[in-house]
């Protein structure tokens, strides 16, 4: 009896471990690197924003620079950015920096890779990759949720090869004001995961805005690795879609010649209505958005139309007198003339 409670006992704390081995989530090491694109677009504006459209494009890098005994790591961030509006705002900048984050927790310890107006966020770029199907993690402070954890993503390469991921989706709201009036933002956020360590693949994060007098816009932020120093798993493309055969498709050509005159049209508005407006901020959860004006050159020098070292022109006035025929001899006189000065006859 006491030899087989043993044996069971042996057999519980070796499922024990399995499990425990089985859920453990990947350790992030030093030299672990990734470089990603990153594009943000404010369009679809209404209202005040109506023909308005502004992106910002980063080339961005994070990585891991050191690993302490307590499970907190070291890394360091590069940003390169641009930044341009249809109302003629365009500037670049750079940003760098170093921060801490948790291998356990998964949060910020000290600084962050330049965010701003959170409150003790969750780190974007990783995640605990054991969850399953169902799990329940946080990204800065959106609540994700794992949707499928063998999920084909297509990497932004010009080879567009697909990747096994792992796919999280999360949704939200928050209130922003612009100085002037009080917004509503709803958004999804997609995000996808390296299976094999938890680092991030790309995501998609689209959000709405709008307030009570009609204004609005769409914002979205979509993000893509373009390299890593860790291999990441093969994915499966999808099968290719199974068309209707050949022929004309008059509706696809009818369709694309709406677009083309609503495009017509929306850059006509544009032109005629674009105008400077604060740039769109980095997407937060916590309604702490902060606007900062491009920053500008010198204002350009005034015209003057009078050439250096002349005096300026005077205005000269001619005035026009009417002229008639002479009654005697037809010549034309001024009717301001008292005698012809041609023949010598008065006009009277």
């Amino acid at each position: 009896m006491i030899g087989r409670v043993l044996i069971l006992s042996s057999l519980l704390l070796l499922a024990g471990l399995a499990v425990g081995a089985a859920s453990a989530h990947y350790t992030p090491g030093t030299g672990d690197q990734f470089a990603y694109n990153e594009t943000i677009a404010l369009t679809n504006g209404a209202g005040y924003y109506q023909g308005y459209t502004e992106s910002t494009v980063i080339n961005g890098s994070l990585t891991v620079t050191a690993v302490a005994a307590n499970g907190t790591e070291s890394a360091l961030y590069y940003n390169a950015n641009s930044y341009q509006n249809n109302s003629g705002g365009h500037y670049t900048w750079t940003s760098s920096g170093r921060f801490t984050f948790s291998a356990q927790t998964f949060l910020y310890v000290k600084g962050t890779d330049n965010l701003t107006g959170y409150t003790n966020p969750y780190v974007w770029f990783l995640m605990d990759n054991s969850l399953g199907a169902g799990g329940t993690f946080y990204i800065l402070n959106t609540g994700m949720t794992v949707v499928a954890t063998s999920y084909s993503y297509a990497l932004d390469t010009a080879a567009g090869t697909y990747v096994k991921t792992i796919f999280t989706e999360g949704n939200g709201s928050y209130g922003w004001n612009d100085g002037t009036n009080e917004f509503t933002a709803n958004y999804n956020w997609k995000a996808y995961y390296d299976p094999g360590t938890g680092y991030i693949v790309g995501y998609v994060y689209t959000e709405q805005d709008s307030d009570a007098a009609g204004d609005g816009f769409t914002y979205t932020d979509t993000l893509a690795v373009t390299h890593t120093s860790y291999t990441l798993t093969p994915g499966v493309a999808p099968p290719p879609s199974s068309g209707s055969g050949g022929g004309t498709n008059w509706t696809l050509i009818a369709v694309v010649l709406v677009v083309i005159v609503v495009i017509v049209v929306v850059i006509a508005v544009a032109a005629s209505r674009s105008r400077r407006r604060h740039p769109i901020p980095k997407h937060s959860a916590t309604g702490q958005m902060s606007y900062a004006a491009p920053p500008m050159g010198p204002p350009p020098p005034g015209i003057n139309l009078t050439p250096s070292g002349q005096p300026a022109v005077q205005q000269i006035i001619i005035k026009e007198t009417v002229k008639v025929n002479c009654r005697y001899c037809g010549s034309l006189i001024d009717t301001t003339a008292t005698t012809c000065p041609f023949c010598g006859a008065t006009r009277s």
